[in-house]
């Protein structure tokens, strides 16, 4: 069961580096004008 708390922990932590990436690959292309500023995610 050890074993499974600590893939819940790794593929969280991977979950969260994926979502902020995400998130600054959001705002550079914001900068550049590639997506429109009111841009959302659905």
């Amino acid at each position: 069961m050890e074993g499974l708390s600590v893939l819940g922990f790794v593929f969280g932590m991977l979950g969260l580096v994926a979502f902020v990436r995400i998130e600054k690959l959001t705002k550079t292309l914001k900068q550049k004008g590639i997506l429109e500023e009111d841009y959302q995610e659905e």
